[in-house]
């Protein structure tokens, strides 16, 4: 065909190579398609997706292609000019396709996770490759997955050799001269479909947002394109003026001091039901404690027994929210009360945002001390825990008790090795024991022999939030080191002077319509939904709270209940004040939103296109007028973008004194 123009073999070639990643570009976002694609969205609808796709994937594709055109503009270089010249090329373009492989496989992990496409936050376990790279070999086959890449790369060099093989035996005695012209249009053709358009400015990322939709978005980018668009945005951004003209209304939320002027430092004096016994303090961080998938939640599988039993006897918040998800992020949250408003970095990972006050510090007279199964260096946790004052580290290499998995000990040793240390404790001390266990790969000692495995069928596991019966029992194996924990913990002195403070780190996305409105699965705010609990039988009275909070209130919480004062330089209130008002928690995450939940609402603004979204979280039959959810919406509206503006300059303007 296009040979009896006596086009060069080269550009013939590449023509061929052209079609054939576009077919697996094309094939991949099919898939992606089929996996993911919501309710309520058709192929038709998804047209426009598809076609903007294209223009992407043939940006990436030109990208990848434009070396053998312009290296092929000196004869000895082109892939038909000798064997050795060939096996490069082929070798070239089979590393490549082994990299568009890999992203379009950790992308599809992104999407059944996040439910969100692969993007530059990745890199923050980047950063930690031997960490990350254990979770993984421990939760996947990765073997068997590495194994079919290669030989699917392999399959590829494969054609491209046969693709090679095919325009030599057409064009063999032709006489097809070299004529650099050719080279010279192919290049511009590949030029402008790198840039994306003839004219006018080029094709961005943010374009693929002109349809107001994450998940049609979504389709439309590819892998490669959001993510390394995205990694321009991983530098830590804050704009001083915007924070200055929001502090008026954080102000009026907050109930700041009249007299604070462009300042959130306040110093708290003890309240009334202050205690005077200076309580010990367990903080209790619990991995992937989602709310929907608990017993507190109603959830007829009924995972949680143990930790409601205590809900009962304690003061319960069951609408409280992490800011974002991520331990890294749920960390920071609670130890500095700022919602790590960074989009694809952690806080942990900046070394202009380690250095934070922390109410902590406050706990004078108190021993310290920060209990992790694992290493305290992943994701830079040991930097941020180093803001508080002589804090002894009980992590990896510390105890007996044998490795579990890539997180360490299990739970139930770790909280056995915190028990042990408290009962020497002849000081009040604050303690943080961040548990692990909860999350991939799954693991459950089979050391703890009382701990029963259950079956249940996998409809059942799905309709109540549950991905496999592996997550499902690691849920319930949570509740029993809980339960060991606590009643070590009865055994000794230190108990019935001793404030237990539990809450999740973040919550994980899924299906939640079985419990919980509509809302609370399609806005995702099962990301961040987490029990929050204060248990002291011999200290605190139950109290069973329904209002909106936030993990940056816990600290605040917990140092209002104790006789001394405390300095609060950041956003979190103390929830048993009683002349506290405006229930409410922010949220943001890596696709671009924020937002602020409400006793009735859940509120969502873009940042990457116009669209703001006002959902109710309650099913009370209340119906609201126009004019008042517009007057909702314009309050809230106000109100996120004021704390996103604060929470970004405080994580760089917090600092120690």
């Amino acid at each position: 065909m296009l040979e009896k123009y006596k086009i060069p073999k080269t550009i013939l070639w590449v023509i061929n190579l052209f079609l054939i990643f576009l077919l697996i570009f094309t094939l991949f976002r099919f898939v992606t398609f089929f996996a993911f694609k919501p309710r309520g969205l058709s192929f038709f609808d998804l047209i426009p997706s598809f076609l903007m796709g294209t223009r992407y994937d043939l940006r990436w594709i030109s990208i990848i292609l434009l070396p053998v055109i312009v290296f092929s503009m000196l004869p000895q270089l082109s892939p038909f000019h000798a064997a050795r010249t060939k096996k490069w090329w082929t070798w070239y373009l089979a590393v490549v396709t082994f990299i568009i492989f890999f992203f379009f496989a950790a992308d599809l992990g992104s999407f059944s996770y996040n439910r969100t496409r692969l993007d530059a936050g990745a890199m923050n376990f980047v950063e930690d490759p031997g960490i990350s790279i254990k979770m993984m070999w421990q939760t996947y086959p990765m073997v068997w997955m590495i194994l079919g890449l290669i030989v699917a790369v392999m399959l590829f060099r494969w054609m491209y050799r046969e693709s090679h093989w095919r325009i030599i035996n057409k064009t063999d005695g032709r006489g097809i001269p070299y004529r650099r012209k050719f080279f010279i249009i192919a290049a511009f053709v590949l030029g402008i479909f790198i840039y994306g358009r003839l004219s006018g400015p080029p094709l961005t990322w943010k374009q693929a947002f002109v349809f107001r939709d994450s998940f049609k978005t979504y389709l439309a980018l590819n892998p490669l394109q959001n993510f390394f668009a995205t990694l321009k945005l991983r530098a830590p951004e804050f704009n001083e003026q915007k924070a200055r003209e929001s502090f008026p209304l954080m102000k009026e939320w907050l109930q700041l001091p009249a007299q604070n002027e462009f300042s959130y430092r306040r110093v708290i004096a003890p309240g009334s039901k202050a205690l005077e016994s200076h309580p010990n303090i367990v903080l209790v961080m619990c991995e992937s404690f989602s709310m929907y998938k608990s017993s507190m939640s109603g959830n007829p599988l009924n995972t949680t027994p143990f930790f409601k039993s205590m809900t009962e006897k304690g003061i319960f918040f069951d609408h409280c929210f992490s800011p974002h998800f991520s331990t890294a992020r749920g960390l920071f949250a609670i130890v500095t009360g700022i919602p790590d408003a960074q989009l694809f970095k952690f806080s942990t990972r900046n070394p202009l945002a380690l250095e934070q006050h922390t109410i902590i510090d406050n706990f004078e007279g108190y021993d310290k001390h920060y209990f992790l199964g694992g290493n305290p260096e992943f994701n830079n946790f040991e930097g941020l825990l180093k803001n508080i004052d002589n804090l002894q580290m009980h992590t990896e290499g510390s105890s007996v008790s044998p490795k579990l998995n890539v997180w360490g000990i299990s739970d139930k040793d770790l909280f056995m090795q915190a028990n042990e240390v408290f009962k020497k404790e002849n000081k009040p001390f604050f303690a943080i024991v961040q548990t692990s266990d909860n999350h991939r790969p799954y693991t459950v000692p089979e050391t703890d022999t009382d701990f029963e495995k259950i079956t249940v069928p996998e409809e059942q596991l799905q309709k109540y939030g549950f991905e496999s019966l592996e997550e499902f029992n690691t849920f319930r194996y949570s509740d029993y080191c809980f339960k060991k924990f606590i009643e070590a913990a009865e055994k000794e002195e230190y108990f019935n002077n001793t404030i237990f403070v539990f809450v999740g780190d973040h919550g994980v996305a899924g299906n939640a319509e079985a419990i919980y409105p509509a809302a609370w699965t399609d806005q995702r705010l099962t990301d961040e939904h987490v029990p929050l609990l204060f248990f002291s039988p011999s200290l605190l009275s139950p109290q069973k709270r329904n209002e909106v909070v936030s993990q940056i209130d816990v600290l605040p919480t917990i140092a209002g209940m104790v006789q001394q004062p405390y300095v609060n330089t950041t956003l979190g209130r103390d929830l048993l004040d009683p002349a506290k008002k405006n229930n409410f928690a922010f949220i943001t995450n890596t696709a671009g939103k924020i937002g602020i939940v409400t006793d009735d609402f859940y509120f969502t603004k873009n940042l990457n296109f116009p669209d703001e979204q006002l959902a109710p979280i309650k099913d009370n039959g209340f119906s609201y007028t126009k004019v008042q959810k517009d007057s909702i919406r314009k309050k809230m509206s106000a109100f996120t973008s004021a704390f996103f503006e604060t929470a970004r300059y405080m994580l760089m303007n917090n600092k120690r004194n």
